[in-house]
């Protein structure tokens, strides 16, 4: 214990070496067995990675026939890898495992420089250790830049918070406003507690806190503006469709499919995802639900599909954020540590108030957007109490905060008793002892008892999804949770790994053709396109549900010669697509090759 009191004194850097050498190396392990982790955004980045049309709109295939949908940002860091080291796993991969460490180290630095490096070190561990965090910076999901790119914001408001100055708010407008052409409205979430942090504990003038606010919000909408103003600008028979919008509009996307309708649950059929009706979901889930999150209310959070993906430390962070808010007392106006905890404590509530009642497609990686929060007022939080044990309160409240950690690890772990069943229980002792200790002899070693007890179930819970294989559009972090619906499936349909010979068939002549196949369906397009490296046409975008393109169109571009080959078996939501299937089935004879079904475009019609 003296070795390590010792390293702490005198070897901060050292420690923070080591956290970041240690969060890179526990991330790329085992990542090539991701293979592509989300085909539908790997195919995208592979079709950016030859065409700078796709990498500029988003677009799932090289041709342009149809973007994402979402923004491009977060898959511009990966085509540039892709074009560096070439189309693998790893080069799709290892730069959101980059993302994750600049993370952790932002984080580290935006605690360190106020609050010490012992509390730098906490916040960027339990940040590291949450495990949708160690699962989606291994995966390929635009959330590991959009959780970038919040800590970022975070960093420069908490320098304006220090000094004031105008450079810091601009900066934070940046980093949101590339955060929205990252995931679009996510970013979002954050903002009521960064500028209302400001507003009421910023050093300046109220006069002058307001006109920086508004400089903030002028830089976010040109950050975010130059890449809207393109797609909105360019002719649409000059750039793809917007997938997932109904008008071809990313405004239309932003506001619908991926705005407002993921909190009213009215999506439509943007993006072709059948999120099932209100009457059959009430029949189904009593109380509410939401696709793929279970169901809505206070309570959600802690469901089976969310409280081990997050949820572990926020009854902590939420004690915390209290105290800490109590301990600074009359302190003046600008007091940089009610501001912090206020900043904070905003953001993790209000992002947790949305996640709870959104009424519509909701996946459990979605919490990642709270971890930064959850971890600077743990970190935080638990270094203030602790440097003010001798107060017989505070000594109380870091021991039932303790306790309620334990408490929810306990039960967390209980829900998979198959998994490490002598966890929840060692877990459950050093809980209980480590609080008691804390209200009789709070020394160093109980401190470190306690972080070990706080963070056991994470820490299983990241080992178990290191080892693990994921794939497709909602994947979880730790064991498997069979009693909720859908707790560990996402949206859409995984992509197809095509067989072989169909992978020949579709590469030979590639190069005659625009489209060397179509078939309905991103995902199912993905496979084709990631084995063949070739541009394959994703009909009606996600799963099909897009009036991309439409029946004429389809039928011109076959008269064109410019598609070789239909693969049938994808069904697509009901209207054109289906269209498309249904008039190629009429006119072509179909062949089954290996796994396919396909239709010769080229050859002669019945």
């Amino acid at each position: 214990m003296a070795f390590v009191t010792t390293l702490l004194r005198r070897r901060p850097r050292l420690l923070l070496v080591l956290l970041l050498v240690g969060t890179a190396a526990v991330y790329l392990t085992n990542l090539s067995s991701q293979k592509w982790g989300n085909a539908f955004y790997a195919a995208a980045v592979q079709a950016g990675s030859v065409s700078w049309k796709a990498f500029l709109f988003g677009s799932s295939d090289a041709a342009n026939s149809i973007t994402v949908d979402k923004p491009p940002a977060s898959l511009w860091i990966m085509e540039i890898s892709v074009r560096i080291f070439g189309l693998n796993s790893w080069s799709v991969l290892a730069p959101q495992v980059l993302l994750g460490v600049l993370s952790v180290g932002i984080l580290y630095a935006t605690v360190e420089r106020k609050f010490g490096y012992g509390a730098g070190l906490l916040a960027g561990l339990v940040l590291a250790l949450t495990p949708t965090v160690a699962l989606m910076f291994r995966y390929d999901n635009p959330d590991a830049l959009l959780t970038l790119l919040m800590v970022c914001a975070a960093w420069s408001m908490l320098r304006a918070l220090d000094d004031g100055r105008t450079r810091w708010l601009v900066l934070t407008g940046v980093f949101v406003g590339f955060g929205f052409i990252a995931k679009q409205l996510e970013v979002f979430l954050p903002l009521p507690g960064i500028a209302l942090a400001y507003l009421l504990f910023g050093p300046p003038q109220v006069g002058r806190r307001i006109r920086q606010l508004l400089a903030a919000l002028a830089a976010l909408v040109v950050s975010a503006g130059w890449w809207v103003a393109i797609v909105q600008l360019t002719p649409a028979s000059d750039r793809p469709w917007v997938g997932g919008s109904k008008t071809n509009s990313i405004l239309d996307l932003t506001l619908g499919y991926n705005g407002f309708g993921r909190l009213t649950g009215n999506e439509g059929r943007g993006g072709g995802r059948q999120v099932p009706s209100r009457q059959d979901t009430e029949q189904m889930f009593p109380g509410g639900f939401s696709g793929f999150g279970g169901r809505t209310g206070i309570t959600r959070l802690f469901a089976d599909a969310q409280g081990g993906q997050i949820a572990w430390l926020i009854p902590a962070a939420l004690v915390l954020a209290i105290a800490g808010i109590v301990l600074r007392g009359r302190a003046p106006r600008a007091d940089f540590r009610r501001a912090w905890y206020v900043m904070w404590g905003v953001w993790l509530v209000g992002a947790g108030v949305v996640f709870s009642f959104m009424s519509g497609t909701f996946h459990a990686y979605y919490t990642m957007t709270l971890a930064p929060a959850i971890a600077a007022i743990v970190a935080v939080g638990a270094v203030d109490l602790w440097s003010t044990r001798e107060r017989n309160w505070a000594r109380i409240v870091l021991a039932l905060t303790l306790l309620l950690t334990t408490a929810t690890s306990f039960a967390f772990l209980n829900r998979t008793p198959d998994f490490l069943p002598w966890l929840r229980w060692t877990v459950m002792v050093a809980g209980v002892v480590a609080a008691l200790a804390l209200l009789v002899r709070p020394v160093r070693i109980v401190a470190v008892v306690a972080i070990l007890a706080a963070l056991g179930g994470p820490i299983a819970y990241v080992a178990q999804t290191i080892a693990t294989t994921h794939s497709g559009g909602g994947p979880s972090a730790g064991p498997s949770i069979q009693r909720q619906p859908q707790a560990r499936s996402g949206g859409g349909v995984e992509s197809t790994v095509p067989a072989a010979d169909v992978t020949a068939l579709l590469e030979h002549n590639a190069s005659s053709y625009t489209w060397v196949a179509a078939t309905v369906g991103s995902n199912a397009a993905a496979g084709y396109q990631l084995a063949t490296q070739d541009s394959v046409m994703p009909i009606g975008g996600f799963s099909g549900g897009d009036p991309s393109p439409t029946l004429a169109q389809f039928e011109q571009y076959v008269h064109d010669g410019r598609v070789h080959y239909f693969i049938g078996g994808s069904q697509g939501s009901k209207g054109r697509p289906s269209d498309i299937a249904a008039w190629v089935d009429r006119t072509y004879d179909s062949r089954t090759v290996g796994n396919a079904t396909v239709y010769d475009l080229t050859a002669a019609p019945k």
